[in-house]
């Protein structure tokens, strides 16, 4: 991971995670394969039902699998009870225990694990200090802002010395800023963890900064993994191309034309022969009221606006007619154009900005 030096204790296992999940509850089926390497940090995005928890859970032995494997450093785990798996995990309500102080709640994991009340304490100590948490050692977990206790649970997991991390939306209980911050040391203790870790989020920005790689899942199978700038710039579904904010199409190149399979033909800066996708982002496109004569653009189609929203400090438009597609707009150029509901425009996109890539 970049941003951090990762050290392994010497004689560490470096066999990692090998899994197979396979979790079958009515008619939904869990399918996902996960290889991750000991100091690797792997994202598990996608939308809410796409069965993320459900394998979180069954990495943590909180839900049974139906078939598959489930190997970590060489051991099977399979049947093994949760409280007996070499796993940490930071749930994304925290579940800090209330009557308990930051430090007995750090301490808990090694007690449980048979070390002393005074070992037990002193490996929490040493915890919080490393989360910078040192002088909230005697707050329950009321007197804490969301950060801190979201960094006592961090260290509560670490401080059982786990083979395997597992955290479920860790950012998700905070506010805009606090995230913000708390992204950027959750990045900093990960880079030092030199385990497997498993984040499940559905935010890509959390994905993006904190995992070395992304393992995108829709309807309980992975569509997609890589790294996240490799995601990024070639997404292959409609839910990661919203993710990291692209128009995506799928249709048949001959050279520098791509055919679209729904909707009319663009022109692309690649020459490509087969199946391929087009991806550009809103940004690219260029809005006008009447047909641009005078663009230079190749691209360009008759479009609806079907509604307006603030993205940012910009306007987004999504449009159908031709070409679906969605188009950012300063404030100012939306009210030129008297952009409403219905109203019709012509969108144009040079073949410069457009991005084709192989199925």
């Amino acid at each position: 991971m970049t941003g951090g030096v990762r050290i392994t204790a010497p004689g560490a296992p470096q066999d990692g995670l090998d899994a197979r999940l396979v979790v079958e509850r009515g008619a939904f089926r869990l399918d996902v394969s996960l290889s991750v390497a000991p100091g690797e940090v792997v994202a598990l995005l996608g939308p809410n039902g796409a069965g993320k928890t459900t394998a979180l859970r069954a990495l943590a032995g909180l839900t049974p699998l139906t078939d598959g494997h489930l190997r970590l450093d060489g051991a099977a785990l399979e049947g093994t009870p949760a409280e007996s798996r070499p796993v940490g995990v930071v749930f994304q309500d925290y579940l800090l225990f209330p009557h308990l102080t930051a430090l007995d709640n750090v301490a808990f994991g090694p007690r449980c694990q048979g070390a002393s009340k005074a070992q037990a304490r002193a490996r929490a100590a040493e915890w919080l200090d490393r989360m910078g948490l040192a002088a909230h050692a005697g707050a329950k977990p009321r007197k804490l802002s969301g950060g801190q206790a979201q960094r006592v649970a961090l260290a509560r997991a670490l401080a059982t010395r786990p083979r395997l991390l597992l955290l479920d939306e860790p950012l998700a209980a905070l506010d805009a800023r606090t995230r913000l911050e708390v992204r950027a040391q959750l990045r900093r203790h990960l880079a030092e963890f030199e385990a497997v870790a498993v984040l499940v989020t559905h935010d890509p920005l959390d994905a993006m900064v904190l995992a070395d790689r992304l393992v995108v899942v829709e309807h309980g199978e992975v569509v997609q993994e890589g790294a996240p700038s490799h995601i990024a710039r070639h997404p292959r579904t409609d839910y990661i191309a919203q993710l990291v904010g692209l128009n995506l199409y799928r249709g048949e190149a001959d050279g520098h034309t791509v055919r679209l399979d729904t909707g009319p033909a663009l022109t692309t800066t690649e020459d490509l022969t087969g199946p391929v996708f087009v991806a550009f982002p809103p940004s690219a496109v260029t809005l006008y009221r009447e047909p641009p004569a005078g663009s230079s653009a190749r691209n360009h189609w008759r479009c609806e606006v079907a509604g307006l929203e603030t993205h940012g400090d910009q306007i987004r438009a999504a449009l159908t007619g031709e070409l679906p597609l969605a188009a950012d707009l300063t404030t100012v150029a939306a009210a030129e154009l008297d952009l409403h509901p219905g109203a019709e425009v012509w969108a144009a996109v040079k073949a410069t900005q457009t991005h084709a890539y192989p199925v």
